[in-house]
Formats: C-alpha cells, sequence, structure tokens
C-alpha cells in the first residue's frame, strides 16, 4: 500500500514539472517539446502502475471515493490530453491552458482521503465498467475542448497575443472545440444510457432523480444546447469559448461535487 502511494506521488511530482516545462515554452511562445512529452509519458506510465496496484489489492476499479475518483480521472485526462495534442501537433500551446486544472485535480487528490474501499454488490457490473469508462472519455473530450477555446479566450489580452500568435486563428480553433464537444455530447449519452441499465438491473428503476443524475441531466442539456446555438446563431468565438466553460464547470462539479454530500457517487446507493 506504501509503496502504491509513493508510486502516486512520484507520478504527480513528474505530472508538476512537466507542467512547469509547458507553462515555460507557453511563456516562450513555443509549443511543448520532447521534455514534456517524456515527463508526462513517465509521470503517466507510473500512474498507470500505481492504479494497476491499488485494483488488484482491492479487486476493483478506482471509482468509488473522492481520491479514487480524482486518480482515475486525472489518468485519463492526461491520457486523451497527450493522444489530442499528439495528433493535432499546431495546437499543442493550447495544453498550457488544459494544464492548469489537471494540476488542480491532482493537487486535490493527493490532500483526498485514500482508503480503502470495498465494491458494493449491486456495483459489481460490467455495466459500470462502461458507464465510467464513457464518462471518463466525455471529460477529456469537454477539457480538450476547453483547452482549445480557452486560447480563444485568452488572446483577448496583449500578452495572450503573443503567446499563442503560433496558434491557428480563433474560427479554426472554435471548429476544433466543437468538434471536441460533438464527441462529447456523444459519450455523455451512452454514459446516460450505460448507467440507465446499470440501475435497472441493479435496483429495478432507470432513473431515481438522485443528485449526481440531476446534475448530470443538466451538464447534459446544456451540452446539447450550446451544440444548438453555434450553428443556429451563428455565435462568434469568444461567446461559443464561454459556453464551454460552463459545460466544463458543470462536468467537473458532477463528477466532483457529489462526493463533499454523499460518501459514494450515487447517494443513497448500496
Amino acid at each position: 500500500m506504501e509503496f502504491e502511494h509513493g508510486l502516486l506521488a512520484l507520478a504527480s511530482l513528474i505530472y508538476g514539472g512537466a507542467g512547469g516545462v509547458i507553462f515555460v515554452q507557453a511563456r516562450r511562445g513555443t509549443p511543448p517539446g520532447w521534455a514534456a512529452a517524456a515527463l508526462v509519458g513517465g509521470g503517466w506510465m507510473i500512474h498507470t502502475l500505481s492504479l494497476w496496484l491499488r485494483w488488484g489489492r482491492l479487486d476493483h476499479g478506482p471509482f468509488l471515493n473522492l481520491h479514487e475518483l480524482l486518480s482515475s480521472n486525472v489518468w485519463s485526462l492526461v491520457l486523451i490530453l497527450g493522444i489530442l495534442f499528439w495528433r493535432l501537433p499546431t495546437v499543442r500551446p493550447a495544453a498550457a491552458v488544459a494544464a492548469p486544472i489537471v494540476l488542480v485535480m491532482i493537487a486535490w487528490m493527493l490532500h483526498a482521503d485514500p482508503r480503502d474501499t470495498h465494491l458494493p454488490p449491486t456495483y459489481d457490473t460490467p455495466w459500470l465498467y462502461l458507464h465510467v469508462g464513457f464518462g471518463k472519455v466525455f471529460m477529456g473530450l469537454t477539457l480538450a475542448a476547453v483547452g482549445v477555446s480557452g486560447v480563444v479566450l485568452v488572446r483577448w489580452f496583449a500578452w495572450g497575443r503573443r503567446r499563442f500568435a503560433t496558434l491557428p486563428r480563433d474560427e479554426a480553433l472554435d471548429e476544433l472545440a466543437y468538434r471536441c464537444l460533438a464527441g462529447a455530447l456523444l459519450f455523455d449519452t451512452l454514459m446516460l444510457i450505460a448507467g440507465a441499465v446499470w440501475a435497472q438491473d441493479a435496483w429495478g428503476r432507470w432513473w431515481n432523480w438522485d443528485p449526481l443524475e440531476v446534475w448530470t441531466l443538466m451538464t447534459w442539456l446544456l451540452l446539447a444546447l450550446t451544440l444548438h446555438l453555434r450553428p443556429a446563431f451563428n455565435i462568434s468565438p469568444p461567446v461559443h469559448a464561454m459556453w464551454i466553460l460552463l459545460i466544463f464547470t458543470s462536468a467537473f462539479l458532477t463528477f466532483f461535487g457529489v462526493p463533499f454530500f454523499s460518501t459514494r457517487p450515487h447517494q443513497g446507493v448500496v
């Protein structure tokens, strides 16, 4: 157990170093290079080993308490953002916008209670793993949209225009963010469907209006509304970027706000 936590602390330290390199390169107006990629990749592999050890020791996935939720989501966010910026080198400087969010989550994770958890019988189903997996892809694509569209907002300021001058123009970034949101809506929908099937199988009901279900529905409606507003009303890239930030805020509260008043992701569910 101590070795597992030591690995997580080491991975967090390496992630922090990668964030520092990304910020320095953004300040210089250059995209993240091999040093940042090596640090992110190394930290992610050590993080993977830590999660694997915890999973094997507890015999269930890391998604029951706040510590596990934060750790597994940091892992998936780093993976999804890493793939995006690897495949789209022209927008790599946008990593400097998304990185602070991930670093805040890492700091929060390190302060969360890492006590062992036990899987309730109703959680022992493949539908739960599908539900969680779809949710992580949804969150990753939403954060990717925040990172790309956030550049549009940062460019309002002179220092932002200097540091992100090499990125494509705002309209191109806005289009990429819109496509990320479209993918996020798909996986958010799949997450809701898988969750409903899991609930019906476990508790005999598709929907129960518990706090997490309500917040999830609100986020889905906000996401769908934003995807319709852009083509219907031709909203500008800065306005679209603010809508995307609002969606991410709602999603973040959905994923990590509920544990403040519930010991489980779904309050009262065993």
